[in-house]
């Protein structure tokens, strides 16, 4: 398991890559709950990101409209 600052910015780069992704996609791909996905969630808030969600069964997550990420540099760690 991923540490929990590892996950967000993993979910962050998610985020960045598709227009919209569901809870259960979303920990899938990170291999965790979707308990900790919406935990997860909550943090990239708490820090500023502006993080949509959208209810019912064609709901999803996604970054809010005309947010812009810096870049993320990562080392082969």
């Amino acid at each position: 398991m991923a540490t929990t600052s590892s996950r967000a910015l993993t979910l962050l780069s998610l985020l960045a890559t598709r227009r919209e992704w569901s809870c259960v996609e979303l920990a899938e791909r990170l291999a965790v709950s979707t308990r900790t996905v919406r935990r997860d969630i909550g943090t990239l808030r708490d820090l500023g990101y502006p993080v949509a969600a959208a209810k019912g069964p064609d709901g999803g997550y996604r970054l809010g409209a005309g947010s812009t990420l810096p870049p993320l540099l990562f080392d082969d760690d």
